[in-house]
C-alpha cells in the first residue's frame, strides 16, 4: 500500500507533536491547551479529528481550494489580451492605472502576478544582472591613460582634507599623482601636465563624465562655425594636443584606477602616517620622491609590446598656453579688459583671449592674446581701479591715483615687461614700449 504524503506547515507540525504526546498520556489536555494557546475543548476536537481522519485532519480545509474572491478566468484572459494589444511594454503599476481608465478594475499586484505568469513582466529577482567582463590591457605603454580623483582623509587628522588626482597607464599600471586642495579644472590640467612632461602625449585619455572633462553647455558660435560641439577647458586642451578622449559610462568601466585608489587609501595613508606627513606640500614631496618610485619597481607590469606609444611634444605644443583656462573678453574703449575682479590693459583690438596658467594665481600669472598678435604680459600693478563714469570728460590732477598707473609704475615690476600707458587723459603708442 502506498504511503500517503501530507504537506504540513511548521505550525501544524508543532500541533501534531503536542497532540501525539496527549494521546500517549505524556501530557494532559489542559497542559497541551496552554502550550498551543487554545482552549482544552479545542484540543479535544483536534484529537477527535485525528482519530477519525488521521494526521491530515490538522490541514486547513481550504488549502488548495480556489479563493472565493478570485477573479474569473474569462476576466483574466480579457485583461491579458488587452495588455498584449496596447500595453505590452508597460509595467504593472502603469498598466493598472490605464486599465482603470478603460473600466477594467484590477489591482497592480494581481496584474503583476498575471503578467509574470504570461511572461509579459519579469520580476527584479528573475532579471539577469549585467556582468562586467574584464577588459584586456592595452598592448603598449601610452595607448590609454586613465585619470580620476579621489576625495579622502589622506592625511587623517594630522592635516587638511585633500584630493588625490591620479593618472595610470592601462598597459603597465605606471602611475603619476598629485595631492590638491580641490578637484578643479586647473589642478587636473596641472597634474596632466606632469604626465606630459615625463612621458609625452598618449594616444587616448580615459576619464569619467565629470563636468571638468565634459560640458553640457550649448556650443558657442565659433565652435558651431568650425563644426564642433561644446568642449570643456580640459577637452579643448586634449583636442589641441591631438589626444583622443574616451568617456567611461560606469565606475566599473574604469576599474583599474578605481582599484588603484582602493590600494592607495590603504598603503599610502599608512606610509604617510609613519613618515609624519601633515601638509599637502609634504605629501606631494613624499609621493614623488619615495612612494611612486617604489610603486613603479614593485607593481608595474611589462606591456605585451615593448614600443612606447607616447608621442613627443613638438615646438608647436606650448603647454603653458594649451593647459590653461581661457576666457574671451571684449576690449573696452579704454583698451582694458575685466577679469577676476581686476582691469587689465591690452593693445587696441576688438576682443581678447584671456589665458590663466593652470594651478597658479590666474590674475597675477595670466597673459592676454589679441587677435593674431603676440602675447603681451601684463603686470598685476597695472590694473586700473575705480574707473570713472563714461561720457564725462575727466582730466586727473598730478596727485590723482589714476596718474600713478603710468610707465614709471610699470617699470617697477621686474618680473613682467612694460606695457602701454593705461592712465586716463594720456595717449601713447604701444609700439614704443616693445
Amino acid at each position: 500500500m502506498e504511503t500517503e504524503r501530507i504537506a504540513l506547515s511548521q505550525r501544524e507540525r508543532d500541533r501534531l507533536k503536542v497532540l501525539h504526546e496527549v494521546k500517549q498520556k505524556h501530557l494532559t489536555q489542559v497542559a497541551a491547551a496552554k502550550r498551543l494557546k487554545v482552549t482544552d475543548r479545542q484540543v479535544r476536537r483536534m484529537l477527535l479529528r485525528i482519530r477519525e481522519r488521521g494526521d491530515g485532519a490538522l490541514v486547513h480545509g481550504l488549502r488548495g481550494q480556489p479563493s472565493n474572491r478570485k477573479l474569473a478566468a474569462r476576466f483574466e484572459h480579457k485583461i491579458l489580451e488587452r495588455l498584449r494589444q496596447r500595453y505590452a511594454d508597460f509595467g504593472p503599476t502603469l498598466a493598472a492605472e490605464h486599465l482603470a481608465k478603460e473600466g477594467f478594475l484590477v489591482s497592480r499586484e494581481t496584474l503583476r502576478k498575471w503578467m509574470t505568469k504570461a511572461a509579459l513582466w519579469r520580476p527584479r529577482s528573475q532579471r539577469v544582472k549585467t556582468v562586467h567582463v574584464w577588459r584586456e590591457r592595452r598592448a603598449s605603454f601610452g595607448e590609454l591613460v586613465m585619470q580620476d580623483s579621489s576625495p579622502f582623509r589622506w592625511l587623517e587628522e594630522r592635516g587638511p582634507a585633500c584630493q588625490l588626482i591620479a593618472l595610470i597607464d592601462d598597459a603597465t599600471s605606471r602611475v603619476w599623482a598629485r595631492f590638491t586642495e580641490h578637484d578643479t579644472t586647473e589642478e587636473n590640467l596641472r597634474t596632466f601636465q606632469g604626465w606630459l612632461r615625463r612621458y609625452g602625449r598618449p594616444l587616448a585619455h580615459y576619464t569619467d563624465k565629470n563636468n571638468i572633462f565634459r560640458t553640457a553647455r550649448p556650443a558657442a558660435l565659433p565652435e558651431q562655425l568650425r563644426g564642433e560641439g561644446a568642449r570643456s577647458q580640459f577637452g579643448r586642451a586634449l583636442k589641441e594636443l591631438g589626444i583622443e578622449w574616451i568617456a567611461a559610462h560606469s565606475p566599473q568601466a574604469k576599474g583599474r584606477i578605481e582599484r588603484l585608489f582602493e590600494t592607495l587609501q590603504d598603503r599610502l595613508v599608512k606610509e604617510m602616517r609613519l613618515a609624519g606627513i601633515d601638509s599637502i606640500q609634504g605629501a606631494n614631496h613624499f609621493l614623488e620622491m619615495h612612494f611612486l618610485p617604489e610603486w613603479e619597481q614593485r607593481f608595474t607590469v611589462a606591456p605585451r609590446h615593448a614600443r612606447n606609444a607616447h608621442r613627443r611634444l613638438g615646438q608647436e605644443h606650448r603647454l603653458e598656453e594649451i593647459l590653461s583656462v581661457r576666457a574671451a573678453r571684449k576690449v573696452a574703449q579704454d583698451h582694458t579688459v575685466s577679469w577676476e575682479g581686476n582691469r587689465w590693459g591690452v593693445s587696441r583690438k576688438k576682443s581678447a583671449l584671456v589665458y590663466g596658467s593652470a594651478g597658479g594665481n590666474r590674475a597675477a600669472a595670466g597673459w592676454f592674446r589679441t587677435g593674431c598678435a603676440s602675447a603681451i604680459a601684463i603686470c598685476a600693478c597695472a590694473t586700473v581701479r575705480n574707473r570713472p563714469a563714461r561720457g564725462k570728460s575727466f582730466r586727473p590732477t598730478a596727485s590723482s591715483p589714476y596718474r600713478k598707473a603710468t610707465i614709471k609704475s610699470l617699470q617697477k615690476c621686474p618680473a613682467q615687461p612694460p606695457m602701454a600707458d593705461i592712465s586716463y587723459g594720456r595717449k601713447q603708442d604701444i609700439s614704443t614700449l616693445r
